[in-house]
């Protein structure tokens, strides 16, 4: 098994989205690539450093990281800094996060291809994990439980595969 961090705006939908997927293991709403110190949601809130991301445990053998980015991709704006949908602030900024020197390749990979097609620099962040930390557990599947609940992402991304 392999580990991803993503950050693409709200992590509501980010983890709905990869939910449906085949080769997801487990997905975990969190904070990361902020201060040392576990956050609480209303310290991300008030500009604590820290993004909104989903930890994305994935089989390598059923799902490429290629794919899994290339996802990643179709649901966030690469060119919006600290925003995407309706969400404004520093925890709603984009960012891939590796978890092994092994992962970069890929993520350069598509990385380049995004900005041709952008045909501009991408506002995603880049680079290893630095920290994570479990958002509360209301957090969690939440779309799941609040299927009304607000996301920047259409609901049609929502059932791409079964």
């Amino acid at each position: 098994m392999k580990t991803i961090y993503l950050a693409g705006g709200c992590f509501w939908g980010v983890q709905k989205f990869f939910d449906q997927f085949q080769g997801v293991i487990s997905t975990q709403a969190g904070y990361a690539n902020g201060p040392d110190q576990a956050p609480s949601y209303q310290d991300v809130c008030a500009s604590s450093g820290h993004a909104e991301t989903v930890k994305i445990v994935y089989d390598e053998d059923v799902i490429s990281l290629t794919e899994i980015l290339n996802y990643y991709f179709m649901v966030i704006d690469p060119l919006s800094v600290n925003k995407q949908g309706g969400d404004m602030g520093i925890q709603y900024r984009t960012g891939i996060y590796y978890t092994e020197e092994s992962q970069i390749p890929e993520i350069e990979a598509v990385y380049r291809q995004q900005e041709e097609k952008a045909g501009a620099g991408l506002a995603v962040e880049k680079g290893p994990i630095v920290n994570f930390f479990s958002a509360e557990e209301y957090h969690q599947k939440y779309l799941d439980k609040n299927p009304g609940g607000y996301c920047h992402i259409p609901g049609k991304y929502f059932s791409l595969q079964g």
